[in-house]
């Protein structure tokens, strides 16, 4: 069976992201729903270009690990990030507040890239990645979390 990733419909994601309440637990994973949604608008900001970071793998893996995110492959559970610590203190005091953050980094993407068509910002384990990859790399991303909490 092939796997369904998320559409990159706002509307949609963030009324999904509304079904969580502070006290939503995971099905696998330690994240709270609150950092979960915090660190989706942290991947935001990486592909926007407002959290540079530096290649993690080999520059020989990248056209593999590009084939990859083109892929049906799913993301793997429990696979830690050097930009997503455990211990990573919450930004803001309430779960709503972190989910409006995430609506605005999305519009400030889609912005970033409108003005930028041909901008390209770099992601640890995929390399550079242009608009239409990075909408894949959060489709992928999303519907990971999502199931991560149930709302996919």
């Amino acid at each position: 069976m092939t796997p369904s990733f998320l559409e990159m419909d706002i509307t949609m994601l963030v009324a999904k992201l509304d079904k969580l309440t502070a006290d939503t637990k995971p099905v696998w994973g330690s994240m709270s729903a609150q950092r979960m949604v915090e660190h989706l608008s942290d991947s935001i900001k990486i592909s926007s270009g407002k959290f540079k970071q530096k290649l993690e793998i080999p520059e020989e893996k990248i056209s593999k690990m590009q084939e990859i995110l083109a892929s049906d492959k799913e993301m793997p559970k429990n696979f830690e990030v050097p930009f997503a610590k455990k211990d990573t203190p919450l930004r803001h005091e309430e779960l709503a507040l972190a989910i409006d953050e995430f609506l605005l980094e999305w519009i400030d993407f889609e912005e970033y890239y409108a003005e930028n068509p041909s901008k390209m910002e770099i992601h640890p384990y995929y390399g550079s990645l242009n608009y239409e990859q990075w909408l894949r790399m959060h489709s992928k991303h999303f519907t990971h979390h999502f199931e991560q909490f149930g709302l996919a």
